[in-house]
């Protein structure tokens, strides 16, 4: 009988990598893809009860299980033009390239209007989970931007899809520790689900012999950003976790830090999966950044080649990470989390392509000096 064992896989044709399994026959954990070249594989690791490690491990947002290649320095963005020429699609993060909180950064809509001139597609790419695309979409249209809901990708988004992709039972139901914007996408999808806001208000009378009771029927928990975040949760979603077979355990994100307002950086969605991470003692699969699948459905969805697409983004460890897992160029703006030291410090592995302050600086044949 195999008790234990670690199993490294490399599956070309999915569009998630399975980096790492670990048999575990205490917890059956599946890693299902949609895909037939999948399928003999899918229902063998079944039978042995493999679990996904996913792409992050508990106490870091760094990618576990992806090749790793040393990179030259990042270079300074000088030649914006040719950047701008070299590429079909721009891929943006939001929060500290788009915007910070709900202020709009100096130059983006000109800048914007600029690449769509030139005939590139733009793209807008969130670990948000807080809203779902349409919400997103009247964030831009607030803000003045024109951008359609075909352009926008948030990792609410994307945990939906997810399911989408594995055929998720539609008479199994996912409980959801985040906020509005998954629970759209997951009624869009056609999943039952519950938690989320409604759950936040309540609490645990911690009496003798109390014994919480939660749904036998929840085949996934679902763990975003979330702001009603409480002791209920977390004890619901770990019990579903670590008593419904089977049951997934799916992150939206690891982000330590995100922008809820301009004036300082906020404990992210990071800090909400580590406590499920802590209790279950279970490592989530991450749908949103730097996991390849939001990666992979855009190149499928559009028809893009990987290395026609550039990333923008403020954070090494998701945006830069998320690109470079993908095969394309990287632009790091320095608008956001990342400062010029921390890009330069020599903790630092993640080196993208090229840096620059904010995207506006695509607006000057030679971008400015860092």
């Amino acid at each position: 009988m195999v008790t234990k064992a670690v199993v490294s896989v490399s599956v070309a044709a999915t569009s998630i990598t399975c980096s790492r399994f670990v048999i575990n026959p205490a917890h059956r954990f599946l890693c299902l893809k949609k895909l037939s070249s999948f399928n003999s594989f899918s229902a063998s690791a079944s039978a042995l009860g493999i679990k996904w490690r996913g792409v992050n491990n508990c106490s870091s947002n760094k990618s576990e299980g992806f090749a790793t290649t040393t990179r030259a320095s990042a270079q300074p963005l000088e030649n914006a033009d040719e950047l701008i020429a070299s590429v079909e699609t721009f891929i943006f993060d939001c929060d500290g390239v788009i915007w910070k909180g709900d202020k709009l950064i100096d130059g983006v809509p000109e800048t914007l209007d600029m690449l769509r001139s030139k005939g590139k597609r733009l793209v807008f790419v969130t670990n948000n989970s807080t809203k779902s695309r349409k919400q997103y979409g009247k964030k831009f249209e607030t803000l003045g931007l024109n951008v359609s809901e075909d352009e926008i990708f948030a990792s609410s988004f994307a945990a939906a899809a997810y399911l989408k992709s594995i055929n998720f039972p539609k008479d199994k139901k996912v409980y959801v520790i985040g906020e509005d914007g998954i629970l759209k996408e997951l009624e869009l999808a056609g999943f039952q689900f519950l938690g989320g806001p409604e759950d936040g208000g309540k609490k645990i009378e911690l009496k003798p012999g109390f014994l919480m009771e939660h749904d036998d029927d929840v085949g996934a928990v679902v763990v975003g950003f979330d702001r009603y975040f409480n002791y209920y949760k977390v004890q619901y979603g770990t019990l579903c976790i670590r008593e419904n077979p089977g049951c997934l355990f799916i992150a939206t994100n690891r982000d330590a830090v995100t922008h809820l307002t301009d004036a300082q950086e906020w404990a992210g969605g990071g800090s909400m999966v580590g406590a499920i991470c802590g209790s279950t003692q279970r490592e989530p699969l991450v749908v949103g950044k730097p996991s390849t699948f939001m990666m992979d459905y855009l190149a499928d969805k559009f028809g893009i080649l990987k290395s026609q697409i550039c990333m923008v983004g403020d954070r090494l460890d998701t945006d830069i990470l998320f690109g470079q897992n993908g095969g394309c160029k990287t632009l790091l703006v320095l608008s956001g989390v990342t400062t010029l030291s921390m890009l330069q410090s020599p903790s630092n592995s993640i080196q993208p392509d090229f840096y620059t302050n904010k995207i506006s600086d695509f607006l000057a044949p030679k971008a400015a000096t860092v």
